[in-house]
């Protein structure tokens, strides 16, 4: 803001009459005022501080914002009356603990094949003599027509009316019994930049790590990704896939096990390997509380990296085409680096490895597909210099995170916050192999928002639905039990009726409240909130959207243990490794100071310099949306507000 200069009361009449005169009309009003812009410090190359990169830097990190649709304000009203008289059963069924079949309904073709419903947009065709602005204008063509067909789809799943109970027709409990909880319409990458982002690691890579959750490991595989992955002949021919099933320490290796044989199963072709990211740092060090450094145990890294060298030897074979043709076979070139020293990539670790080398990489000059004109099966192509391998997956599967604990040291920013790589990073391995980590994208699929968010794909500042997410939650984990939460019902204390009856008119008195009360969504939002004293600023109220947004974190980040047993899986295999009535959680001691802070932390690791790490040195997320009946305090004298006379404080924090 400009600094205010003196006026003497004529300059101030002559201003007020100019203002009259433009409200009037009776003259043109004067252009806008615009300060003139001060000279900044000029850095060691003579360029103004903070001018033309900087700029560059907050452009491109907000055009790598992901998008996604919001949720209708009825539909919130809605689902957040209904949190409130649901029932939640229990006790949990262990049918619950199996998880569905997540894979999408196909189309049938008047051909004869199939097609998924959902499917991931495709780069389309280009030429090396069109310019930049006609292939930027065919994409986005592109990606606005698969954009309209895919909303259409998920609205004809989720645009089905919710039923009503009508006391017209006499059958209002009838009715009321045959209400249930709809489902929030699914979530998916609304942006065609960061769309662009999975092009270019697909088109650079010739061995894919698809990252899977091993929590819920199908979510993150969903249909529209394995057919984008098998529709590329460029794609089927020259590229080799890998499932890298990962937080397996927090689902169990009982858990873990099963998703790897239902995956060879179901994926015949592919490999699987287990990994885990992070190992607990010694409580001396860390002043008591809990703390994880990057590390990837050494069996996990020999099976990863001979899933790495099997594949690199399928590459080196040629296709079957080629093989029947002694001519061809003869021209013939790999589309990989035929020699790698796979002893020094199991024996790379630590500070010598893991040098970022920039983010827009080169492209090859074979990137465009047999389709488009390209050279057949690498016959006039030469050796690729370096073994690329792309790691590709939704946010929150551990991408970055793999990356440090292979380094053993904090290289790329890994964070609890999904979506927090905005481009893809390239890093070297060994000086033959290099590793690109692209940005998680929310793939489409039909599965509910629900799903989504429990298993940290969305981030949960930007969830407004919380009591839905919360309701969906308690369905499948008790977690009144967890928190070791009070029903109202039990700790109200009975009123004395003071009232004055007559001789045979007093009523009986009610008994004592039921041991087992019926608990809903918002019983537990309350309960939690009174337990750990939130209220909100001015009502004194329980804050029950701070206390959904601390569960559904503690969920998605892990801090409570749980995992879905795959499809298929016999009952008595899941009663036999978890008590009845748990549903998916793994039963533990939850450390409460370690679930107390409702705000999303910043980072995991940092990495060590600007040389290392990320390439683009994004900002922190500024993607809190408001809700519509969030609250957001401030630290002041209303921070001492408790719902009890214990005198407990709790700092308050930013709501979404």
């Amino acid at each position: 803001m400009h600094r205010r200069k003196p006026q003497s009361p004529k300059q101030k009449k002559a201003k007020l009459q100019l203002k009259r005169a433009v409200k009037r009309g009776d003259v043109s009003p004067p252009p806008p005022y615009r300060p003139e812009r001060g000279q900044g410090k000029r850095g060691h190359a003579g360029q103004l501080g903070g001018s033309s990169r900087d700029a560059a830097s907050a452009d491109s990190s907000s055009r790598l914002q992901s998008s996604f649709v919001k949720v209708p304000p009825e539909f919130l009203q809605h689902t957040r009356q209904l949190a409130s008289t649901l029932p939640l059963t229990r006790p949990i069924p262990p049918e619950v603990a199996i998880l569905a079949d997540l894979g999408e309904p196909a189309q049938i073709n008047e051909d004869g094949p199939q097609r998924p419903t959902l499917t991931c947009p495709k780069r389309p065709k280009w030429r090396y003599d069109m310019s930049k602005k006609e292939v930027e204008m065919n994409e986005e063509g592109l990606f606005k027509k698969w954009l309209s067909q895919t909303d259409v789809e998920v609205n004809a799943r989720y645009s089905q009316p919710v039923a009503q109970p009508s006391p017209e027709d006499g059958q209002v409990a009838k009715a009321e019994e045959q209400i249930s909880m709809p489902h929030a319409p699914t979530s998916y990458e609304r942006n065609l930049e960061v769309w662009r982002q999975l092009w270019r690691v697909t088109e650079i890579s010739q061995i894919l790590l698809i990252l899977l959750d091993s929590r819920c490991p199908t979510l993150h595989l969903p249909s529209s990704l394995s057919s984008y992955l098998s529709s590329s002949p460029r794609l089927v021919d020259r590229t080799r896939t890998i499932l890298v099933l990962t937080k397996v320490d927090i689902c169990g290796p009982e858990r873990a096990a099963a998703w790897t044989r239902f995956l060879h199963v179901k994926f015949p072709g592919l490999r699987v390997v287990q990994v885990e990211s992070y190992i607990e740092k010694p409580i001396s060090s860390t002043g008591g509380r809990k703390a994880y450094e990057p590390h990837l145990p050494s069996a996990f890294r020999q099976t990863l990296v001979k899933a790495l060298q099997e594949a690199h030897a399928e590459l080196l074979e040629p296709p079957a085409s080629v093989k029947d043709d002694a001519e061809r076979r003869a021209r013939w070139v790999p589309p990989v680096r035929r020699q790698v020293d796979w002893t020094a990539v199991l024996d790379a670790h630590g500070g010598q490895v893991g040098t970022a080398v920039g983010g827009a990489i080169a492209p090859r000059p074979r990137i465009h597909d047999d389709e488009q004109g390209g050279p057949e099966e690498g016959e006039t192509e030469g050796e690729p210099e370096f073994l690329t391998i792309g790691l590709i997956g939704q946010p929150n599967v551990g991408k970055s995170s793999l990356l440090n604990a292979l380094f053993e040291l904090p290289k790329v920013k890994a964070s609890r916050t999904p979506g927090k790589t905005k481009h893809f990073q390239t890093l070297f391995w060994t000086p033959e192999v290099r590793l690109v980590d692209c940005p998680g994208l929310v793939m489409p699929s039909l599965v509910p928002m629900e799903l989504q968010v429990l298993s940290g794909i969305l981030p949960i500042s930007r969830v407004s639905a919380v009591p839905l997410c919360i309701h969906y939650a308690a369905q499948l984990l008790p977690l009144e039990r967890m928190y070791g939460l009070s029903h109202s019902a039990l700790s109200a204390s009975p009123v004395e009726d003071k009232r004055t009856w007559r001789v045979g008119t007093r009523p009986k008195e009610a008994g004592s409240p039921s041991k087992t009360p019926q608990w809903t969504a918002m019983d537990i939002l309350t309960a939690y909130a009174e337990k750990k004293c939130w209220v909100t600023a001015q009502a004194g109220r329980p804050d029950v959207n701070r206390a959904g947004n601390a569960i559904l974190r503690a969920l998605a980040e892990g801090r409570v243990r749980w995992a879905f047993w795959p499809p298929g899986t016999p009952l008595e295999v899941v009663s036999a490794h978890q008590e009845d009535g748990c549903g998916i959680w793994i039963a533990q001691d939850i450390d409460e100071a370690d679930t107390d802070s409702d705000e999303e932390p910043d980072t995991l690791h940092e990495p060590e310099s600007e040389t290392e790490g990320s390439v683009h040195g994004d900002d922190d997320e500024s993607d809190e949306d408001k809700d519509e009946y969030a609250v957001k305090p401030s630290a002041s004298r209303f921070s001492a507000l408790s719902l009890d006379d214990t005198g407990v404080e709790s700092p308050w924090e930013d709501e979404v």
